[in-house]
């Protein structure tokens, strides 16, 4: 395991690291394989225009489904709301602890909802305002323009919800802002 300080960390992109947080080697292989069905088109082009999250925002966006897949698209009309699951394709995969900007407190990444994971897979229940062709108009996405799309799955709100869900940290006191921490070229350990 690898713990940034102030002296730096391995920056793989854009999204880097900030003080507390900590990297792990990836594995040399990956498990299984994913085909994108699709892209998902958004207004924002940079992770500081995204909502934190898709609830934030009641802007636009268009579900490009591949042709290919359109056949798929066979009565989902008929759905109010649909589970969108994405392919954070920017995000770091290497972070086990973070420190969420707006809490400033060390949490494990499966206790968070960041795209910062090992599978950077995100997943939004957006609002189905019609279908043309292969492409849905939503409200309720939380991505950045043209990120790839795994999979469209109906929203049962008798199966998907559940009102009394609780995650505990949530309740904790807040601590202090983060601080982002210097690009390095050295590799995590």
């Amino acid at each position: 395991m690898t713990t940034t300080d102030k002296t730096g960390g391995n920056r793989k992109n854009e999204f880097g690291l900030w003080e507390g947080e900590v990297t792990v080697p990836l594995p040399e292989t990956y498990d299984a394989s994913v085909y994108f069905i699709g892209r998902i088109r958004t207004p924002w082009t940079e992770r500081k225009q995204c909502p934190k999250n898709a609830r934030e925002s009641d802007a636009v966006c268009t579900v490009e489904v591949d042709p290919r897949w359109a056949a798929a698209l066979k009565d989902v009309a008929t759905c109010s709301h649909v589970i969108l699951l994405y392919w954070m394709d920017h995000s770091r995969r290497d972070i086990v602890l973070q420190v969420p900007g707006h809490y400033g407190v060390q949490r494990g990444t499966f206790a968070l909802r960041s795209p910062a994971r090992p599978n950077p897979i995100a997943m939004s229940v957006a609002r189905l305002l019609r279908i043309d062709d292969n492409r849905l108009a939503v409200i309720g996405v939380d991505c950045l323009d043209g990120t790839p799309l795994i999979d469209i799955k109906p929203y049962f709100a008798s199966v998907d919800s559940v009102p009394d869900a609780t995650v505990g940290w949530r309740n904790e006191p807040k601590g202090e802002k983060r601080l982002p921490v210097e690009a390095s070229d050295e590799k995590p350990e």
